[in-house]
């Protein structure tokens, strides 16, 4: 279930299989996120696994900062995939991060491979945003050309940016809600052709 964008895998971190759950992203389910993606390394993930303990203020600031920027970046992209309007208040908690979170990009090895990365000219901990930032920034500023759909099942809410060949893509993961569309319609034509069949 890749949104192929980092911060359509961001917003997607609020729903699972598709579905809404009940709250916002943990702390821990968020460091583990940053770490997945690379933008925090092992060492850091564990300090910062630690930091509600050690400054829970600084923790659950954070994580509200998470939660209005994931929640801007998912208006924004639903407007994209609809070619619809994007409005000013769903851009300002993308502009807030990116205005904090002064930097550079640079080629870092990650013992596998050179990739590029974020480094923040200061340590403070919206730089954890800064990534996720930048990359709703870039789709938005991509406007109608970004590709942003959201899952062709009506139940999921699953958002991904459309890189194939075709632009034809549909399904949040074939695997999961495109099997499911396509047993769905075979059962129901089953159903009614055994239905005609009955009648005839």
């Amino acid at each position: 279930m890749r949104g192929n964008r980092l911060c359509l895998d961001f917003v997607n971190l609020d729903y699972v299989a598709g579905e809404p759950v009940a709250r916002m992203t943990s702390w821990s389910e968020f460091v583990e996120f940053l770490a997945k993606k690379g933008i925090v390394s092992e060492d850091r993930e564990e300090s910062l696994q630690n930091l509600p303990e050690t400054d829970a203020n600084a923790s659950q600031n954070l994580l509200n900062k998470a939660g209005r920027l994931g929640l801007g970046i998912r208006f924004a992209a639903r407007a994209l995939a609809r070619n619809g309007r994007i409005h000013r208040e769903w851009i300002e908690p993308v502009n807030e991060i990116l205005r904090v979170t002064e930097g550079h990009d640079e080629l870092v090895f990650n013992g596998n491979a050179w990739r590029l990365g974020f480094l923040a000219k200061e340590e403070g901990l919206d730089w954890l945003l800064a990534a996720i930032a930048r990359s709703a920034a870039e789709l938005i500023a991509n406007g109608a050309q970004s590709g942003v759909r959201q899952c062709g099942n009506p139940s999921c809410q699953l958002l991904f940016c459309d890189d194939s060949r075709t632009r034809r893509r549909r399904w949040c993961s074939m695997a999961l809600c495109g099997n499911r569309s396509k047993v769905a319609a075979f059962a129901k034509r089953h159903g009614a052709e055994k239905a005609r069949a009955q009648h005839a």
